[in-house]
């Protein structure tokens, strides 16, 4: 182990637990709720929601003090909120709440941010394993014969199945074993959702990874060491996907980030 790769793997875990505990990050969140065509009270919120071919709509007085990012005064009558599947995407605020509207498989939700979420008040870290150079090894992108996305249907978080965008393997040797997994790719990256015979155990059920853009020739970096936790380990709101067939090793993987911790 070299001491710059430690200290790599140091900032990113710090900086892991930075992000997640920020005044609006994963540990805030309080609630994603579905909304309907029709106007209806969202809970804890003023004003009435609703969802539209073009985003979510809340219709409320100057009095509630809902304010959309960006805009000078709080809303007063009705405003359209672009979802985050939008490139000009809106957040608004309610006193120290952040509403951000969200769109998965053409459904509209709200979500609601809140630093005294109690999750964040009691968030005392993110457990690891210690960083060991033997779980960064080379791996070997090659994406699917034809062109077109393909998606698996998993079970999500929240009970309900959704389809999962998939482009891939990438095969790899680990601990003297040699294993594929199925991987997503988005700007260049490659990303994946993998369980092994710690999940559920030692660490968190499921686990998300994501590695470097590959070469021409597909060759990419799986670090397991950087194997960290999803959004549903920090707040029960989330819709995270489970792995997709065959993305569920059958060997202990003792790298990488374990539990949330509380005080």
């Amino acid at each position: 182990m070299t001491a710059t790769a430690a200290e790599d793997w140091k900032h990113w875990s710090d900086g892991r637990a930075a992000s997640v505990s920020a005044e609006h990050g994963q540990l805030a969140l309080t609630g994603t709720h579905w909304l309907e065509p029709e106007p209806a009270e969202v809970p804890g919120l003023p004003g009435h929601w609703w969802a539209d071919a073009e985003g979510v709509r809340v219709r409320a007085a100057a009095s509630d003090g809902i304010t959309v990012d960006g805009a000078g005064a709080p809303v007063d009558g009705e405003v359209l909120l672009r979802p985050d599947s939008d490139p000009a995407a809106d957040t608004a605020t309610l006193g120290a709440l952040l509403l951000v509207p969200i769109e998965r498989e053409g459904e509209l939700a709200l979500r609601v941010f809140d630093p005294a979420a109690p999750r964040r008040v009691a968030f005392a870290g993110i457990s690891a394993y210690p960083y060991a150079p033997e779980w960064a090894v080379p791996a070997v992108f090659t994406p699917f014969e034809d062109d077109d996305a393909r998606s698996v249907v998993v079970p999500n978080a929240d009970g309900r199945e959704r389809p999962l965008a998939v482009s891939g393997q990438i095969a790899f040797t680990v601990a003297g074993e040699h294993r594929t997994l199925t991987v997503s790719g988005s700007g260049g990256r490659l990303s994946g959702v993998i369980a092994d015979a710690t999940s559920g155990i030692d660490t968190y059920r499921f686990r998300f990874i994501t590695l470097p853009a590959p070469d021409a020739e597909g060759r990419t970096v799986l670090d397991l060491n950087r194997a960290y936790l999803p959004p549903c380990a920090f707040s029960d709101h989330f819709i995270c996907p489970f792995p997709p067939p065959g993305n569920r090793l059958d060997f202990a993987v003792e790298a990488g980030e374990r539990q949330v911790l509380s005080r």
